[in-house]
């Protein structure tokens, strides 16, 4: 019997430079995180051109992080990150439907239960989850006094699903959460915003998820290399359960095809690749993504 999923995920980043480059300081959050049911067996990293400066360490929330930076001249700039990840399918099936009520929730991390302690982080809104009536008023629909939290939840990821229009270059990633609500449009970060947004306005903890999902190719076509994409969804904290992973964006509860790469409080805390540059000029960025099954 098969116990688990071995996946390769190769995320290239190429930024090309109009001017010459002298001097870049650089931040990666793209080497995936083991959790319970998910392990990273071995991760390369290639940067071109060579570092001068380069550490590694776990960030407060507990990422892996990459710092480097370049001193010398160049006008091209490519990060590969290959890891290997292993996803474990022999875990309990957990009944989520037979969670607390939501407010019974809402009470607990209210409280100074040395469980919820670090759940408390996720609570406060952040400038990419800040709440307004509208959200306020479209949460309520899915939060009805005395229902599981888990039902409450999995109904919000299910209307965001079908209530919102799947819409690329509709929003950037400063996009305000209240007009992708208003707008009813957006991507994936967008939708897992959306929801966090929702759970704290009710002064429940939720953390914004970055990771990758394997994608199947149209029967009998070929999968291409290189056209996956980095994905995000939500996780909402059940007193006496855990964290629950939720994806709006498919509408399924995130399983054996979701990759996690880490996590914070919005996607702020979990940017992929950032940094910052000496010079006045343009650059085209260029993301490819692989993700396929291994032996």
């Amino acid at each position: 019997m098969v116990t688990e999923t071995n996946y390769q995920v190769v995320h290239t980043t190429e930024y090309v430079y109009d001017d010459t480059i002298s001097l870049c300081h650089n931040i990666a959050r793209l080497i995936p995180r083991s959790t319970p049911n998910q392990f990273c067996k071995k991760t390369n990293v290639r940067i071109d051109p060579q570092p001068d400066v380069m550490n590694e360490y776990i960030d407060f929330f507990g990422n892996k992080v990459l710092y480097f930076a370049i001193q010398h001249e160049h006008k091209k700039l490519t990060v590969t990150v290959s890891s290997v990840v292993s996803k474990d399918n022999t875990g309990p099936k957990m009944n989520y439907h037979q969670s607390i009520a939501w407010e019974e929730a809402k009470k607990l991390l209210s409280e100074q239960r040395p469980e919820c302690l670090d759940a408390k982080q996720y609570i406060p809104e952040t400038p990419m989850t800040e709440s307004s009536p509208e959200i306020i008023a479209y949460t309520s629909h899915s939060f009805t006094p005395g229902r599981p939290l888990f039902d409450a939840v999995f109904d919000l990821m299910h209307r965001i699903h079908h209530d919102f229009e799947f819409k690329t270059n509709f929003t950037t990633i400063a996009t305000p959460v209240t007009t992708v609500m208003h707008e009813r449009k957006g991507v994936c970060q967008d939708f897992a915003h959306l929801a966090i947004a929702c759970l704290r306005s009710l002064g429940l903890a939720a953390r914004y998820v970055s990771g990758y999902i394997e994608t199947l190719p149209s029967p009998g076509k070929e999968k291409l290399v290189g056209m996956d994409a980095s994905h995000a969804w939500f996780s909402v904290f059940i007193p006496q359960t855990g964290w629950v992973d939720l994806d709006p964006t498919n509408n399924q509860v995130p399983a054996d095809q979701h990759i996690t790469i880490g996590w914070g409080r919005d996607y702020a805390d979990i940017t992929p690749l950032k940094g910052v540059i000496l010079s006045s000029g343009k650059h085209k960025l260029n993301v490819s993504v692989d993700v396929k099954r291994v032996r």
